[in-house]
């Protein structure tokens, strides 16, 4: 080897260098510097002085260079030692991965050397933590800016659904000038274009207006104001007047105005009146109105229901259910349940309230099961007992159809075998009505009557209804 002329590589010069000065040199050459024997193992180490991060290597030594390299770099180590031993010192440089008992692994690239011992290896390296480092990074930039894209395509994706299938009509203007971004179909139907045709085009194209950019520095002024305000204006196309309504924010550097646009002339939805009457008769009925889910939780009452329980707020009601206000419980909730999921709904049901005091006051019941797209459960109509009591008893004492049936007996039989033949049938009616609304449940019929289980019983077999259903 020469350079320039000079003979001084080949005149022996470089095997006179100090052993000292040697080792700095390849160490400054290179950041880590191994010299390895025909059998693999490490003869020496050695460390660049500036390079801190490898630690102390000196335990290498006397080791195989095996037991400090990750599965993979083994067997490219071995394929490129043994062709160096074959005398092919390899030309392209080797990337291994050092490890240390399994505390750090960092990547090295080595070049191949001949050395002056027997087939010993000298391997110079460059430590590639700094490049795989760089690459880390760029691998997490690059990440990052996927998902970065596909949030974006994600977010332009629903915006799209939202433009489509929204029954409002909306058209994106630039602030500055004037310019539609973006429309949906319903604006372009309005503005009487074609939607690739509206959008690009300028808004002051598109309407009749006293003075250039007087609609645009009107939809500004619209803006400012605490309340929001519209801007009427004439569509030159469709000839019709068009009502905006906008929305100014900033997107991309500048301000953008989204605008909702209507039909001026458009007929006002029709109220339903129905619904209107309902809503009213609901507040200012005198009789007590509960509304409850399917399980009979109490969704919204009125007035009249808190004035027959003595409840003062709705809070004390809304939530619970409406077996907590039942004399019976979840008996009569369930009588009223299972005959409102009837073909008839239940009429003048009689039952006791409970109020907030602990007192009962009589009442009857009208129930109706409710099945709706939007609501299922049960619509209760509840009168004050007592009230209605006091008015049938004071209507007259005309005798009525049934007591007329009872006079026919008089002469026929003494009265104490006509009014205990009467009282047998209103027992057997009685109990027949209760075991029938209870759906043979004979413990809550038992309740309902007032009567112990054993009464019941009793009176069943007397009557014969034990075999019925």
């Amino acid at each position: 080897m020469t350079t320039n002329g000079s003979s001084f590589w080949t005149s022996g010069a470089v095997p006179l260098i100090e052993p000292e000065f040697l080792g700095s040199i390849i160490g400054a050459a290179s950041d880590i510097a191994l010299v390895v024997s025909a059998e693999g193992m490490v003869l020496s180490v050695v460390l660049n002085s500036s390079e801190a991060s490898f630690g102390d290597l000196s335990h290498w030594e006397g080791r195989s260079v095996l037991d400090f390299l990750t599965e993979e770099s083994i067997t490219k180590f071995r394929a490129a030692h043994t062709s160096y031993l074959a005398g092919d010192v390899p030309q392209k440089s080797l990337e291994l991965n050092h490890i240390d008992a399994g505390a750090w692994q960092y990547p090295v690239r080595y070049t191949f050397h001949r050395f002056g011992q027997e087939n010993a290896a000298l391997l110079l390296g460059r430590d590639l933590r700094p490049i795989a480092e760089t690459q880390q990074q760029l691998v997490q930039a690059q990440i990052a800016l996927e998902q970065g894209y596909e949030a974006r395509r994600e977010f332009d994706a629903r915006y799209r659904v939202v433009m489509g299938q929204t029954s409002d009509a909306i058209v994106f203007v630039a602030a500055q000038s004037g310019r539609i971004e973006d429309a949906n179909a319903g604006a372009a139907a309005l503005f009487g274009v074609k939607l690739d045709a509206l959008v690009g085009s300028g808004l002051s194209s598109l309407v009749t207006e006293p003075s250039t950019g007087a609609t645009l520095e009107a939809l500004m002024t619209a803006t400012l104001g605490d309340d929001q305000s519209d801007v009427v204006v004439r569509s030159k196309r469709a000839q019709s007047q068009l009502r905006l309504r906008p929305t100014i924010f900033r997107s991309g550097g500048q301000r953008m105005l989204m605008c909702q646009v209507s039909d001026v002339d458009a007929a006002a939805p029709t109220p339903d009146t129905a619904a209107l009457q309902a809503a009213a008769l609901f507040r200012k009925s005198t009789d007590a109105i509960v509304f409850t889910d399917a399980k009979g939780v109490i969704a919204s009452v009125n007035e009249g229901f808190l004035d027959l329980i003595g409840a003062a707020h709705l809070a004390d009601v809304v939530g619970k259910s409406m077996a907590d206000f039942f004399a019976r419980g979840q008996i009569d909730l369930g009588v009223l349940k299972d005959a409102s999921e009837r073909a008839s709904p239940m009429r003048m049901y009689a039952t006791k309230l409970r109020n907030e005091l602990g007192g009962t006051t009589p009442v009857e019941i009208s129930a109706t099961r409710l099945e709706d797209e939007d609501v299922v459960g049960f619509g209760m109509i509840l009168r004050d007992a007592t009230r209605a009591d006091t008015v049938r008893g004071g209507a007259g004492t005309g005798v009525g159809a049934a007591d007329r049936n009872v006079v026919d007996l008089v002469g026929s039989a003494s009265l104490k075998d006509i009014v205990a033949e009467t009282t047998d049938v209103v027992e057997k009616m009685c109990i027949e009505a209760a075991v029938a609304l209870t759906k043979n449940n004979r413990v809550a019929a038992a309740e309902m009557l007032g009567l112990s289980r054993q009464s019941l019983y009793v009176k069943l077999r007397k009557y014969d209804l034990l075999s019925k259903d």
